[in-house]
């Protein structure tokens, strides 16, 4: 069974802030309610450590490996629970410019083997609504990282 999950969010800061933001994994705990922790680095074929904490859900730690590291337009990792084939999910972030010259943030995740169904309602609620939370927070982050990075730049 396949299962898609899909966000969107606007961030009014360029794709390069975004990205360093996003790629600073070991920085996640200062500021992703949803991956609470990460270490590793966004590089294709890493393994990476995360720790994913949804909302009213279970903590958990995950070892995903990079699967795309395109700065400043693509990170996406694949994880497994177990063997392959049992659930696996492919979690992606895209960047583009968008026409406001800030950033569109499309976060998705395809999960597909036969443990999906069982999850499938958790992934709707719980995790759709980490993903959200996680996209706020990133906007968050980004844009006052972009505000302070132009008001050094006017202080120069």
């Amino acid at each position: 069974m396949r299962h898609a999950l899909h966000t969107e969010i606007e961030i009014d800061a360029g794709p390069e802030a975004v990205w360093h933001v996003l790629t600073d994994l070991e920085s996640y705990d200062e500021w992703n309610p949803f991956i609470t922790s990460a270490s590793g680095e966004a590089t294709v074929g890493t393994r990476l450590v995360n720790r994913l904490s949804p909302p009213g859900g279970k903590a958990m730690t995950f070892k995903p490996v990079v699967t795309a590291a395109d700065a400043p337009h693509a990170f996406e990792w694949l994880g497994r629970l177990g063997m392959p084939g049992l659930f696996d999910g492919r979690h992606r972030f895209d960047l583009s410019p968008s026409v406001s010259g800030g950033t569109t943030l499309v976060h998705t995740e395809q999960f597909s083997g036969l443990l999906v169904r069982l999850f499938r309602r958790s992934l709707d609620t719980q995790t759709v609504a980490g993903f959200e939370a996680m996209n706020t927070a990133l906007k968050a982050r980004s844009e006052a990282g972009a505000r302070s990075s132009s008001a050094e730049r006017c202080l120069s």
